[in-house]
């Protein structure tokens, strides 16, 4: 199976990349499947209904959020119908929607995907991941009732990303972390099978800070004082993510790559 992952859209420039270049992506690199995480997608904060439908009709087969998850009231509701929108597992056990959910592709093969959130760094608490995922994987073995299994490790520290890897190895096709909007090097294939990054980097102009104008994060770093909100930059934004193709019979990965596409950072295709 060929699956690409897509790290968090940032704004309108990224927003409109994925919408203009997935259908393209798709036909060119035989896509099976496709997850982006799209939790800072309106106004940089947030995912809106609109903005989620336009996506998926794009070619996007499952959203995932984040600790933005909500930003966007309408979410609360859109979500709970919308079930190619996944919010973090180990949010609030009264937030809407599902942490969890097992697709099809256009063969009939299943696919797993889940989102945690880190406890480190963060804002708030959250529930333990590790916790959280050891259920999903006693209900979902990979390579017999699922053929391919996604995880998004969306918190701040790299170490408890790597951590969630080798917790997950042997039992995800993937791992890969969000969050940070800044694209890691690290894309390789851990001892029992899984492929791992530890950040998919952002979809938005890299011309930013973390995808953000550069004007107002500036203004708060050098003179500790804020003028105004902060605002997504608009120039040409670069997809950046995971591409991984897997075996069907076990579910593990077979190869992993960075993916850049577009903007400031374009590399080659898979």
């Amino acid at each position: 199976m060929k699956i690409l992952f897509l790290g968090d859209i940032v704004g309108r420039a990224g927003r409109d990349a994925v919408i203009q270049r997935l259908p393209v992506l798709r036909k060119e690199w035989k896509l099976d499947f496709v997850v982006v995480n799209g939790e800072n997608c309106t106004n940089g904060m947030g995912l809106s209904g609109d903005h989620a439908k336009l996506l998926l009709e794009a070619g996007v087969d499952c959203l995932t959020l984040g600790d933005h998850a909500f930003d966007q009231k309408d979410m609360m509701q859109f979500c709970e119908n919308e079930t190619r929108i996944i919010r973090p597992i180990n949010f609030a056990k009264t937030a809407p929607g599902r942490g969890v959910r097992i697709f099809e592709d256009a063969r009939g093969r299943r696919i797993l995907v889940a989102q945690i959130l880190g406890q480190v760094f963060m804002k708030r608490a959250f529930d333990d991941p590790f916790s959280a995922l050891d259920e999903v994987f006693t209900r979902h073995k990979l390579g017999g009732q699922i053929q391919a299994a996604l995880i998004d490790v969306h918190c701040e520290a790299t170490s408890e990303k790597m951590a969630m890897g080798h917790f997950c190895d042997g039992k995800a096709s993937l791992v890969v972390g969000t969050h940070t909007h800044v694209c890691t090097g690290d894309a390789q294939i851990l001892p029992a099978g899984t492929a791992y990054l530890t950040d998919a980097g952002m979809c938005g102009d890299y011309n930013s800070v973390i995808g953000m104008d550069k004007a107002e994060p500036l203004r708060r770093f050098i003179t500790g004082m804020s003028k105004g909100r902060f605002e997504p930059a608009k120039g040409e934004a670069t997809l950046s993510g995971v591409y991984v193709e897997t075996d069907d019979a076990t579910g593990l990965a077979t190869r992993v790559k960075q993916i850049r596409h577009g903007g400031r950072l374009e590399q080659s295709a898979p």
